[in-house]
């Protein structure tokens, strides 16, 4: 084998030649951003911007470009931040070399975020300064020393949102409440910070407008055309009110004088991602929290029928009180309006079986009904009831306390609920036994499934009591509001009340014979 021979070949350009004499000056911006929108922030905004204008002019190897900026935006998350994005595009693009920022804190508190935009810049040639920290991204150390005060910066964040949230959880077990006033139609905040909404008189009636429209018939959809017509604002100040706006007025307790705490939750602090809190997090109802602008009764009557309607479905119509009322004794099927004699003076509105000639075939025998004859007979059943009403309500008053009393339900409740934490324990401990030790797979499989089959079988049962509870607790309240409305009237009536046909009467079903029986939501049920 040969030598090994290595041949040195001499450089032959002079260094000094590939040196350009010209020093070109670094293209230099600025980022100033401030994380709230208060107004004592603004002047600290204001001063990081001449500070840092003034700060690249003074340097006379750089060339200043912009200060880029954003105000009053988190600095957790930099998909919001428009000054951001945009300086990070024109350094990308080429436009700058160096950027100038405050500290780590200012640039981003998300680690992900700050490195990952660092790394892009890098493979640019772009360069960015952090004066506090004197950290200089293309440095050696930089992106060590960026890494752990990013962290540190991210840390920070988790720690004041979780003072946040903790400051807010305070409030809330103490019975204090918020409203976001400028988009909360009926009430307005209290002379002092922590003193209860108050109602706004003038917005209450559109609140109560909308509760009384809804009790007679018509729908959400309707309801929303109409105040649009009328040029009433949206709470929002819009001059179009939506379905769903109206819909979450009717639904929400605060008009009723109550609140319901911590509907929706935070479940990132990096995100702002927010869910519904279905059961993860601690909710507080605050009976009594404030004036209420519907009387609690007319709004369990309002969620009653609410319930009612989504139950119907399609088959409800806001044409007339009587739509999803009538029940067919055939077929079970709702009774439709139809319109006879519509273009001349005999016209009228009569109530008929929508199934009645489907098909074109004659299917259900029960007879058609004029509105007069529903609304007499109503009047006649309702004054039934009022024969002898003391009686009469005392029998309601023990129907109503025999449904409220779920004490046999919740104590079976409770025994369920230690069964699950017994068994849910148990779990943890057979998955924890077989990580640390090993175990016959089999054995475990099969341990493990008895654990979970025992779990819920009783999840199972525990969500059929609870179900049966609510309908029972629900009822109890059905027939208190319907002992209320009984008590107003004390003497018979003389001719039809549209609202009692809403409030009392769950449906009348006509029969072949064209007698009609009137369920009311107590569960007396009259024929006519």
């Amino acid at each position: 084998m040969s030598e090994r021979n290595v041949t040195v070949i001499p450089a032959t350009l002079n260094p000094i030649h590939r040196m350009n004499p010209v020093v070109k000056k670094r293209r230099v911006a600025g980022y100033a951003r401030v994380s709230t929108d208060k107004d004592e922030q603004f002047t600290s905004y204001e001063a990081q911007v001449d500070y840092y204008t003034k700060y690249i002019m003074s340097h006379p190897d750089w060339e200043f470009v912009k200060v880029y900026t954003d105000e009053g935006i988190s600095g957790l998350d930099t998909r919001k931040r428009d000054g951001f994005n945009e300086m990070i595009a024109d350094a990308l693009s080429g436009a700058m070399d160096l950027i100038v920022t405050k500290s780590v804190s200012r640039f981003a508190r998300n680690t992900v975020d700050s490195l990952v935009t660092i790394r892009k810049l890098k493979e640019k040639g772009v360069e960015v300064y952090f004066e506090k920290e004197n950290i200089y991204s293309l440095d050696g150390k930089g992106e060590l020393l960026l890494t752990i005060m990013s962290s540190l910066a991210q840390e920070e964040s988790r720690s004041i949102s979780e003072n946040v949230t903790w400051g807010q959880r305070k409030r809330f077990s103490d019975g204090k409440i918020t409203l976001p006033y400028k988009q909360f139609l009926g009430y307005d905040h209290g002379p002092k910070k922590d003193d209860p909404p108050v109602v706004n008189k003038e917005q209450a009636a559109i609140v109560r407008r909308i509760y009384r429209d809804f009790m007679a018939g018509k729908t959400v959809g309707a309801i929303s055309r109409e105040l649009t017509a009328d040029g009433i604002p949206s709470p929002s100040g819009k001059s179009k009110w939506s379905a769903s706006t109206v819909n979450s007025i009717l639904q929400n307790e605060k008009y009723r004088g109550s609140a319901l705490l911590q509907k929706c939750f935070t479940t990132d602090f990096l995100t702002k991602k927010r869910k519904i809190n279905e059961g993860e997090v601690p909710q507080y109802y605050i009976e009594h929290s404030h004036e209420a602008i519907i009387d609690p009764d007319e709004w369990e009557a309002v969620q009653e029928e609410i319930k009612r309607r989504k139950a119907i479905g399609r088959a409800y119509s806001s044409a007339s009180i009587f739509s999803a009322k009538i029940k067919c004794g055939d077929c079970g099927g709702w009774y439709g309006g139809k319109t006879w004699h519509s273009t001349d003076k005999y016209r009228s509105t009569i109530w008929r079986c929508n199934s009645k000639y489907d098909d074109g075939k004659h299917r259900c025998q029960t007879p058609t009904l004029r509105e007069k004859d529903i609304q007499d007979r109503f009047v006649s059943a309702f004054n039934s009831m009022q024969t002898d009403r003391t009686a009469y309500l005392l029998a309601c008053e023990v129907t109503r306390d025999a449904f409220a009393d779920t004490k046999a339900i919740d104590a079976e409740m409770d025994e369920l609920l230690r069964e699950m934490e017994v068994v849910a324990e148990l779990t943890r401990k057979c998955i924890a036994e077989n990580s640390a030790t090993a175990q016959d797979q089999t054995e475990y499989t099969d341990r493990y499934n008895a654990y979970v089959d025992r779990y819920e079988k009783a999840k199972a049962r525990y969500d059929s009591l609870a179900a049966v509870r609510a309908e029972r607790l629900a009822s109890a309240k059905a027939m208190e509001r319907f002992m209320a409305v009984l008590n107003e009237r004390e003497n018979p009536l003389a001719e039809f009340d549209h609202r009692l046909w809403i409030t009392t009467v769950d449906y009348a079903t006509v029969q072949r014979d064209g007698t009609i029986t009137f369920r009311f939501y107590d569960g007396t049920e009259i024929t006519k």
